[in-house]
């Protein structure tokens, strides 16, 4: 069983498929050839006997020190030991070429450092111990469809499945290896060029990484988010996932374990505000296009998510022979939220088309028959119960955020029509005008509680963090009484030492049962939500706590677990990273305000 926290890993990416990186120097997670991939090293979500490759001094380690590259996803781990010092660099290159590898750099800085390394293959989640055959160049790791192939100049020792190195690397000295996926009937990929690959993909992320708006004081903060945005982006089609992990748990030793390795319409969209206010207009043109080819179709049968590719079909199983994070179980793959109705997201998406017109989002016949067909959604089913932006497994209910999101759903498909001179196929403007109106009195009818606070449910008593985006949407102004109560409601009764909490988990019946942690998102809808009611100093008082619950090179999870002082969830969240992003461009004195600030 693992001991490691959340917090001890890094990022890799090569903006198709990933890695995690302990800061012991073991590859703990990989995925190829895309995020959703069966992983072939899976350790993190079992033991080393699941897969994982290490590359380490032999011998005790005195310290380590972990950094990015400013502006990359390439990671430079230092060692320091009594017999001297060594960095290891790991990168997964991005190349115009289809070739996929996980490349690694031992560069000696003082002394004879002793080095050991072990790569132990696992294919299909740790499951399948493959074939492994010596090769003039390193190894061969063969399973099902899938091939490894080491290249390295160290020897190397095969046995039992497992290939193992031990080198000196002394001052001065540099040691490549390079792990190089293939489909197991094709042709080995040739030999590369490791120090050629580490510096060009060096190159690839600061160019990317440049051309990002400077808002102020949290520029570093602001530009370290957005690139594992980007690193979350599939790029041969532009989907983007919502994390790079499944099944890490949100309360150590319980089962709320998820795979959100897949494209959720609102998290994309989330996303793609945040890119679009720091400058990245290719990535939501990519994703708006990435959209029309994924929900092509009935109107009716637009899903919350897709696969990377636009996928539908994601069912949820679970691995029974991972003994997961820490002992955390269930291990699962695939989701059935794909199937549930979640009403928000129509609003998520006519909103994210609205904000990003000036990005050219909102382009062609395509995007307008698609904006006319959510609407279709929206007006047709807006008295329906859902199953709200939580996911809940319980059933259906009238969640007041999702009928708030309906009213931004119609607010941003009429205010799209008066900007843009557009109309749509089967309603008028004046239609849409007056359900937005019967929503709006809907909501503040049946979502407002005798306290005058906003309530999770209509007619129901349970705080909901998400109702904290009532200001930010615009459908309430940051003054009006109501979000006061409602925001001072959260913070008296929704709160762990100051961070948020989606629901009372102990008076909520959500279907799954069991704690979680505090949740990061929320805790920054908070943060914003007080920039609105002009309490600046105290949202900038909580937004630096939040800054520094992130990981020694600026990751973060889901959760954050204040009584045990951990990350929770699955690394790196979208999520997170996202509102990060956001609120520090809503606190930055020259930035704009943030992209929900509306």
């Amino acid at each position: 069983m693992t001991t490691r926290r959340i917090e001890d890993y890094a990022f890799l990416s090569d903006t198709e498929s990933c890695a995690l990186v302990g800061r012991d120097g073991s590859i703990d997670w990989l995925t190829f050839p895309r995020f959703d991939s069966p992983a072939c090293f899976a350790a993190l979500l079992g033991t080393d006997d699941n897969g994982h490759w290490t590359l380490c001094p032999a011998g005790p380690v005195r310290n380590v020190e972990r950094r990015y590259r400013p502006g990359t996803l390439v990671l430079e781990t230092t060692f320091r030991t009594d017999e001297g010092e060594v960095v290891v660099v790991d990168a997964m290159p991005i190349r115009a070429d289809s070739r996929l590898d996980v490349v690694r750099r031992v560069e000696g800085r003082s002394g004879r450092v002793p080095m050991r390394m072990v790569l132990s293959a696992r294919f299909d989640y740790g499951s399948i111990v493959p074939r492994v055959l010596a090769t003039d160049r390193g190894a061969t790791v063969v399973a099902g469809p899938d091939a490894l192939n080491l290249s390295t100049p160290v020897p190397i020792t095969i046995d039992e499945g497992e290939v193992s190195a031990s080198f000196v690397v002394a001052e001065g000295d540099a040691v490549a290896f390079d792990l190089a996926w293939n489909r197991s009937h094709d042709e080995p990929p040739a030999s590369t060029d490791v120090a050629r690959a580490i510096e060009d993909t060096t190159r690839w992320w600061r160019d990317w990484s440049s051309r990002c708006h400077r808002f102020g004081k949290y520029d570093e903060c602001i530009a370290t988010s957005l690139t594992v945005l980007k690193g979350l982006t599939y790029a041969p089609t532009g989907g983007i996932v919502a994390a790079a992990t499944t099944s890490l748990p949100e309360v150590i030793g319980g089962q709320r374990n998820w795979d959100y390795r897949y494209c959720w319409l609102r998290d994309a969209t989330f996303t793609l505000l945040s890119l679009i206010e720091a400058g990245f207009t290719d990535e939501a043109v990519a994703w708006r296009d990435w959209l029309l080819r994924a929900v092509a179709g009935q109107p009716e049968d637009v899903q919350i998510m897709y696969g990377p590719a636009g996928e539908r079909r994601l069912t949820e199983l679970t691995l029974d022979w991972l003994e997961g994070f820490a002992g955390s179980t269930p291990v699962r793959i695939g989701n059935d939220a794909h199937g549930q109705f979640q009403l928000d997201v129509i609003g998520e998406v006519l909103d994210v088309l609205f904000e990003g017109e000036r990005a050219e989002l909102f382009h062609g016949p395509d995007t307008v028959e698609l904006a006319g067909s959510l609407v279709e959604v929206a007006m047709d089913r807006w008295r329906e119960p859902d199953d709200g932006i939580w996911e809940v497994r319980s059933g259906r209910d009238h969640f007041t955020h999702s009928k708030v999101m309906a009213w931004v759903a119609l607010d941003r498909a009429v205010r799209l029509a008066e900007r843009t001179g557009c109309s749509y196929e089967t309603r008028d403007l004046n239609e849409l005008r007056a359900s937005r109106e019967e929503i709006r009195a809907q909501v503040l009818a049946h979502g407002v509680d005798e306290r005058g606070v906003l309530v999770q449910t209509f007619g129901g008593s349970a705080l909901d963090a998400s109702l904290l985006m009532v200001p930010l949407v615009g459908f309430l102004p940051g003054d009006d009484p109501r979000v006061v109560a409602t925001v001072e409601a959260i913070q008296r009764e929704l709160t762990h030492d100051g961070f948020v909490h989606r629901y009372d988990t102990d008076a909520v019946d959500d279907g799954v049962g069991g704690p979680e942690g505090t949740f990061v998102m929320c805790t920054l809808w908070l943060v914003d939500a007080l920039v609105l009611m002009d309490r600046r100093t105290e949202a900038e008082a909580l937004f630096e706590r939040v800054l520094a619950l992130r990981n020694d090179v600026g990751l973060l999870a889901e959760m954050w677990d204040p009584a045990a002082g951990r990350q929770l969830g699955n690394l790196p969240q979208a999520f997170s990273h996202t509102a990060l992003a956001t609120s520090a461009m809503a606190l930055s004195p020259r930035g704009p305000r943030a992209a929900r600030h509306r």
